[in-house]
């Protein structure tokens, strides 16, 4: 038997031997290093500094591994938790390397960008005894890193080519995943790009302070590696068609093209100059180097910044923001603090970095100076009412009671739609009613060989949602080839 792979009896009776499972809960939790806010406020620098050795093989003794580990259950790619973890317990970092790249494609991205606390840590034994859940999340990133620093990299392997061509389109989360599972069975696999830069919301959405673009190019090198060929500046239904890729010999699709059409509010005064979705001001940051002054890409340097939103792409543009020089970043926000959806950590690392939070406060007009840019924002005072049908309870006006703040820019981050280009080329793939593409629980799509995951799907997801909705896509992909 594997080892590496299965929890044999022998394996557990080690595991038993090194150490009870009373002195394993009596283990804290290990706290990450990051860098001092003052400092990383005005850089670039990954703030959260990933663990030492000592560390993870510290944490790794605080797993119990259960007999039925729930923390499995609540993974989308279902990585095996407890038998990576207990690798890197033994020392044996590039076997725990090993077992998560079996089942996912980004483990060094995930490891940093994950809602761990919300999915695979929920549901460690640790927490139903009032204990913090094994860092699951930091583990994994600590696995990843070690791996890639150790110049040892594993590459899964790849079954013997079968000739038959798949297109993956889009190359964020969803996409890179369903291509390197594609791949390990042997298909032809062609990722297409609409932008210049392969990585998706990776690269044009989460800022190199979270996630630097250089582990996003290893996790992208490895499934060249695994025979995966990319196609940038290539746009689906625009530089050729479904039809005219299948003439091309393309047996299956799977779409991948995310939500990146952005939402405003439609409030008085938004379409004043200096206002933008959070999409184009991390694009254009993230992607386009607007920051930097070798480039030409022009982007607004607000003095006092106003971001719109609570969720993990209002933090990172609010710390953007701070980032790039202003004097006052405020997050504006119509629910309180525990109503706001972005990652608890990024909160706290947004507040550390003096980002002002006006919670209970909603924009209902912008004003703009005699040149038309934007000069203040008026803001409605909230109060919280009963709850919503996910069980938040619904921001109500406060009649009467407005702030005037000033301001030379804003940016709007109170959601994106699914992005219409794919549907809208290819009219027989069916929508929902809010512009995802209807598909099964197979996410095969109303179109027989085109099948959909991730945000396009979904709506606004997380990254490891995408992951898994890639994963199930290349298995059921795989079993419709099969058929034919």
């Amino acid at each position: 038997m594997d080892n590496s792979i299965s929890r044999d009896a022998a394996w557990r009776e080690e595991i038993r031997k090194s150490m009870s499972p009373k002195d394993r809960m009596a283990i804290e939790r290990v706290k990450m290093t990051e860098v001092e806010p003052n400092i990383r406020n005005k850089s670039y620098i990954e703030v959260n500094q990933g663990l030492t050795e000592e560390q993870a093989l510290l944490e790794a003794k605080r797993c119990l591994d259960c007999p039925n580990p729930a923390c499995m259950t609540g993974c989308p790619v279902e990585i095996n938790i407890p038998t990576f973890i207990k690798n890197i317990e033994r020392g044996e970092f590039l076997e725990a390397a090993r077992v998560i790249k079996n089942t996912s494609t980004l483990p060094a991205v995930c490891g940093r960008v994950c809602p761990q606390e919300k999915q695979c840590e929920s549901k460690c034994i640790h927490t139903k005894t009032g204990k913090p859940a094994v860092a699951i999340g930091y583990l994994e990133r600590f696995t990843a890193d070690y791996e890639r620093n150790s110049g040892k990299m594993a590459i899964p392997e790849v079954a013997p080519a079968n000739g038959k061509k798949v297109a993956v389109v889009g190359s964020g989360p969803a996409g890179l995943t369903c291509a390197g599972e594609m791949a390990k069975l042997g298909y032809d696999v062609t990722v297409f790009e609409a932008l210049h830069e392969i990585g998706g919301v990776l690269k044009y959405g989460i800022p190199e302070f979270r996630l630097p673009n250089s582990i996003v190019e290893v996790e992208i090198d490895n499934l060249r590696k695994m025979g995966v060929k990319f196609e940038p500046d290539f746009i689906v239904g625009k530089t050729a068609t479904m039809n005219e890729l299948r003439e091309e010999g393309f047996k299956a699709f799977f779409v991948a093209s995310g939500a990146g059409l952005p939402r405003f509010m439609g409030i008085p005064g938004e379409n004043a100059i200096g206002i933008m979705s959070s999409n184009e001001y991390l694009t254009r940051v993230n992607l386009m180097h607007a920051a930097d002054q070798e480039f030409d890409t022009p982007v607004f340097f607000g003095k006092n910044v106003v971001v719109v939103g609570g969720g993990n792409t209002a933090m990172d543009s609010v710390r953007t923001a701070k980032r790039l020089g202003a004097d006052h970043v405020y997050l504006v926000y119509r629910r309180s603090m525990d109503e706001m959806p972005a990652r608890k950590e990024e909160i706290k690392h947004a507040q550390e970095e003096g980002i002002e939070f006006m919670l209970l406060h909603n924009p209902i007009e912008y004003i703009a100076d005699e040149k038309g840019h934007v000069k203040q924002v008026i803001l409605q005072v909230m109060e919280l009412g009963e709850p919503d049908e996910r069980g938040r309870r619904s921001p109500v006006a406060v009649e009467g009671k407005t702030v005037t703040l000033d301001t030379d820019m804003v940016v709007v981050s109170v959601g994106v739609s699914p992005n219409p280009l794919i549907p809208n080329a290819h009219p027989d793939l069916k929508t929902t009613q809010k512009g995802t593409l209807e598909a099964t629980d197979e996410l095969q799509t109303t179109v027989e060989d085109v099948f959909a995951g991730g945000d396009i799907v979904r709506g606004g997801a997380t990254v490891i949602l995408a992951m898994g909705d890639g994963r199930k896509a290349a298995a059921n992909m795989h079993k419709y080839l099969q058929s034919k």
